[in-house]
């Protein structure tokens, strides 16, 4: 049996290697967008990162527990499926892995108490599904190099 993703990516020895990975990967999916929305993404993002440059790994850090969670189904019937690459696999199910993945943020957000990023939260969401299935080819990759 392969070993849960539980078992490997949040391993206390592999985990700061997986958070740094997930940020190259949140940076490179941010630096590759264009356009007007992706010059909105990048500001933001570049402010949130200004504000505090450890923003980004904390909200990982305190993330990927439940995005392993959400991930798990998936990396089984993966690799019970016997086809090779973990991106192709999240791709072909792009919509659902999408939702799936959000649903740790939208849960994290319907438990807040502030009005202001609810709203925020909910005008960005609608692009956030679409900016999630951009991201599953790098996604799959990072989850197959740290799980093997």
């Amino acid at each position: 049996m392969v070993a849960a993703l539980n078992e490997t990516l949040l391993d206390e020895s592999r985990v700061p290697a997986v958070i740094a990975d997930v940020q190259a990967l949140i940076d490179a999916e941010v630096s590759d967008k264009s356009g007007a929305s992706g010059l909105a993404l990048k500001g933001g993002y570049g402010a949130v990162k200004k504000v505090g440059p450890s923003i980004v790994p904390d909200a990982i850090e305190g993330l990927l527990p439940a995005f392993v969670t959400k991930l798990e189904p998936y990396w089984q019937a993966f690799t019970a499926s016997g086809e090779a690459g973990f991106s192709e696999y999240l791709v072909a199910r792009g919509d659902e892995v999408a939702d799936s993945l959000l649903g740790v943020t939208d849960e994290r957000i319907e438990g807040s108490d502030r009005g202001a990023v609810k709203k925020v939260y909910s005008s960005l969401r609608p692009s956030a599904k679409k900016n999630v299935i951009e991201a599953l080819p790098r996604l799959g990759a990072l989850v197959q190099k740290h799980a093997n």
